[in-house]
């Protein structure tokens, strides 16, 4: 009696995903290769999985897994939330925010083409640069860093570079708290 209870409240597992298209955003399915195109620009990605099948319905992407083994089911949501921030950034467009922090040194940053200088970091002597990858904007504003784009991934990994050319090595994190710190990641408040 107790096993048939427990095989009525086994849930079925879905080998199937939707995606509702919002207005005004346009997607072309070449095999593995999706183009998104939105008010904000156009981004384009191939995703290598063989076992998800990529398809349009109307109104609707439709991801279906062909295989039963849980690793490769997993990749279903991850090809999903690929695909929905895709949406998000050619619709809305992504926006990270930075709060530049020191109570030692006064930092300076500029940027200068596709590079962060971060200048009197610690005091020291040569500047700290970072890298800005292609399609991301970044503004400084007084103590405050924005980056803005329309791919997440980059907007989102150069915020990680400059989150970590200014890191601390060998001293006290509870007294040294110098640096660049994320603070928002596209509206939601990493402060708590």
């Amino acid at each position: 009696m107790a096993k048939k209870k427990k095989e009525e409240g086994v849930k079925e597992k879905s080998n199937e995903l939707e995606i509702k298209i919002p207005e005004g955003v346009e997607v072309v399915i070449e095999g593995n290769l999706i183009k998104v195109k939105g008010e904000k620009g156009e981004l384009s990605r191939e995703f290598p999985f063989n076992d998800i099948k990529i398809s349009k319905r109307e109104k609707e992407i439709i991801l279906t897994c062909s295989s039963d083994r849980r690793s490769k089911r997993a990749l279903l949501g991850t090809t999903k939330a690929h695909i929905q921030n895709m949406i998000h950034g050619v619709s809305n467009g992504v926006m990270y925010r930075m709060k530049i922090v020191y109570s030692h040194f006064p930092i300076n940053v500029k940027v200068q083409g596709d590079t962060m200088i971060i200048d009197n970091f610690f005091g020291e002597k040569y500047p700290r640069k970072t890298k800005i990858l292609e399609g991301v904007d970044v503004e400084v504003k007084g103590q405050d860093v924005i980056l803005s784009g329309i791919n997440k991934e980059k907007v989102s990994q150069t915020a990680a570079n400059i989150e970590q050319a200014t890191r601390i090595k060998g001293r006290d994190l509870r007294v040294f708290q110098d640096g660049i710190y994320i603070v928002e990641k596209d509206g939601k408040s990493m402060i708590k």
